[in-house]
């Protein structure tokens, strides 16, 4: 009998708990977020295939045949490599390995017909109940994205634009200028009825011209003198109590 060697390496990007040797490895939620979510999925997705092992080996098959098809079907999953390389990411993505970039997207996942079918017949979840889940979880999103969005107005008209035509220096058309951005894409999320794609445009909003935006701000507050810069830096922030 060929003997296998267990890995003790974990599985980066290919599994949400990964088998160590003689350990689990669990993958932890954002600390926002409910792990109540992320259990149910596991547990509905292992649950479904134990009971797909049980059937086979119930029609007839030995356990180490249902085994051994499952190993030599999913040989893909298995990587030892380096998680952060892009090109690592690319070689997974090329052999098939499933990759989804944003939560945004991972949401509207709910609501596709595989994972729908995978919770009614595990009787974990209705076809209505995973639409309303969807739901729910994208407005959230797009809602706390647009709290963000109408701050960080504030922030500009109120601080950092003001502090930048005080002292006479930094990049006061960009700054401007992106005020009217930030309402236009506030708008335009308003405006769109599809909640998938209004989930994408904050998305984009807060990934893309926000952090884009962001440059411009910091850009600012490196040349703004302190006694004209109206917001708390980031030695205040952190060292706040050795400060007089």
């Amino acid at each position: 009998m060929n003997k296998v060697k267990m890995p003790s390496e974990d599985r980066n990007r290919t599994s949400p708990f990964p088998y160590g040797g003689h350990r689990f490895e669990f993958r932890a939620v954002g600390s926002a977020q409910n792990v109540a979510l992320v259990n149910t999925c596991l547990q509905t997705m292992c649950g479904n295939v134990f009971k797909e092992f049980a059937d086979a080996i119930e029609g007839g098959k030995k356990p180490q045949e249902v085994a051994s098809e499952a190993l030599n079907g999913h040989w893909k999953v298995i990587f030892n490599g380096d998680n952060y390389d892009p090109e690592m990411q690319q070689k997974l993505t090329d052999d098939g390995v499933w990759r989804i970039d944003s939560g945004v997207e991972a949401m509207a996942r709910y609501t596709a017909p595989k994972n729908v079918e995978l919770f009614s017949s595990m009787g974990v979840l209705t076809a209505e109940e995973c639409a309303s889940r969807q739901s729910v979880l994208i407005e959230h999103y797009v809602g706390s994205v647009e709290i963000e969005a109408l701050c960080l107005i504030d922030m500009l008209n109120q601080h950092i634009i003001p502090s930048v035509q005080r002292a006479g220096v930094g990049p006061l058309d960009e700054l401007q200028a992106a005020v009217g951005i930030l309402q236009t894409a506030i708008a335009g999320i308003h405006a769109e009825a599809d909640e998938v794609a209004k989930g994408t445009l904050a998305r984009n909003l807060r990934l893309d011209t926000m952090v884009e935006i962001r440059v411009h701000a910091d850009a600012a507050e490196g040349v703004v003198p302190a006694d004209l810069w109206t917001l708390a830096t980031y030695a205040e922030l952190l060292f706040l109590d050795q400060t007089e």
